[in-house]
Order: C-alpha cells, then sequence, then structure tokens
C-alpha cells in the first residue's frame, strides 16, 4: 500500500490536516480594543489593553470547524485505505478534492471578509492558514496519482 505515491500524498496531507486539531490559529482581526482569535475550535475574542498586549478571552463562539477537519481527514484516509477497489478510490478522490476546494474557498472568503466594525481591522494570517492550504495540493497530486494507476489497469485490461 505505501509504495504507491499517491498513498504517501494522503498521508502527508491527513498529518497537515491533523495539526489543525491542535488549535493552530487559522488567522485573526487585531482592532484598536479588541483581537478575534480563528482557530479549529471557533472564534475567540480577547481585549487589548492599554500597553496594547492581548489580555483574556471575554467571548468565545463554539464554531464547530473541527467537526470539518476530523471529517475531512476521514475522508483523506478512506480514500487512501481503499486502494483495493480502484473504481471506489477514484470517486472518492475526485469527491475529496472537491470538497477540499470548497472549504479552502470558503475559508479564504472568511478570512478576507472577516469582521465587521466600525473601528480599523487589520487581518493577520497564522499558520493554520498556511497548514490548511498547503494540505491542499497534496489532494491533488494523490488525484493523479489515482487517476494514472486507473489508467495503467484499464490498458491492461484492454490487452487481456
Amino acid at each position: 500500500m505505501w509504495q504507491r505515491i499517491q498513498t504517501l500524498y494522503y498521508g502527508l496531507s491527513a498529518i497537515i490536516l491533523g495539526t489543525l486539531l491542535f488549535g493552530i490559529e487559522l488567522f485573526g482581526f487585531r482592532g484598536e480594543s479588541f483581537y478575534y482569535r480563528v482557530s479549529a475550535y471557533g472564534i475567540e475574542k480577547l481585549e487589548i489593553n492599554a500597553n496594547k498586549s492581548i489580555g483574556d478571552v471575554t467571548e468565545l463562539w463554539a464554531v464547530p470547524f473541527y467537526f470539518v477537519v476530523i471529517s475531512l481527514i476521514l475522508l483523506v484516509l478512506m480514500t487512501a485505505l481503499s486502494f483495493k477497489n480502484l473504481n471506489r478510490q477514484f470517486k472518492l478522490a475526485r469527491a475529496l478534492f472537491f470538497v477540499y476546494l470548497l472549504l479552502v474557498v470558503s475559508v479564504v472568503i472568511f478570512a478576507v471578509v472577516g469582521v465587521q466594525t466600525d473601528e480599523e481591522v487589520k487581518r493577520e494570517l497564522g499558520l493554520g492558514f498556511f497548514l490548511f492550504v498547503v494540505g491542499f495540493p497534496f489532494t491533488f497530486l494523490g488525484q493523479i496519482g489515482v487517476k494514472r494507476d486507473k489508467a495503467l489497469i484499464d490498458s491492461l485490461n484492454r490487452l487481456r
């Protein structure tokens, strides 16, 4: 199973997505008196003190983004482990690619639109944002590997 290159790509993608579950910040919004921190566990509103340091959490909105990340990891693993049925793996690889694409686009749009307030707001991208985006090309490369295997098997079946 591990000798196939798409399994390595899917494994890397699952590891990268798994790091988001440690609470790494995806992005944040900094204003004069507040700081919004977005991670897989929700949106935290932090107050900024008079000496410009970030204080304690004042509000927490529990957005279940970690359920989305966990289900995406499970879909990646299910795609990687369905190597015995190549047609199912090909369908799962396409579904994984489009679901991941939809999630990346929605996270980018949320990072751009951000918080609507009267104050001047600065966007700060965190490490989690870059990790989330970096995992996407690995799913694309895995889909290409599955497509090549499927083409190879189909050409061998034609020769028989």
